[in-house]
């Protein structure tokens, strides 16, 4: 019976850790996030539309719409070697962004709920 237990508990770990690393980037909450774009070396991208962005977005933030054509030239401009940070105004589009970038190399924090939800200063 011991052996049935730990079969199945190792089954599942493989099963959530495989799940885990095949999203290839980090949700993270508002504290995370937080320290994350407090780092010296970090790229925010904010990939709401360019009216969004004008309305309010995080300090520091470059715009890089996800839903536009050009957004996968845009991000050939960011540096793989510096961690991304990505945020959306729910957190639909930025874990869009997050899967793409994730997938060709760039260590990618999402700010899990968007900016909506965000605790942080916002600047116009």
């Amino acid at each position: 019976m011991k052996r049935i237990v730990i079969f199945i508990t190792f089954i599942f770990s493989f099963i959530f850790m495989g799940c885990a690393q095949e999203q290839g980037y980090k949700s993270v909450n508002n504290d995370e996030f937080a320290k994350v774009i407090s780092a010296k070396k970090v790229q925010i991208v904010d990939v709401r539309s360019s009216k969004e962005f004008d309305e309010g977005h995080i300090k520091n933030a470059v715009n890089m719409d996800v839903l536009k054509a050009e957004f996968n030239d845009q991000i050939q401009s960011l540096k793989k070697k510096v961690p991304v940070a990505v945020y959306c105004r729910s957190g639909k589009r930025s874990k869009v962004a997050a899967k793409k970038l994730a997938s060709l190399g760039y260590t990618v924090y999402e700010l899990d709920k968007g900016i909506a939800a965000w605790n942080g200063d916002i600047v116009k």
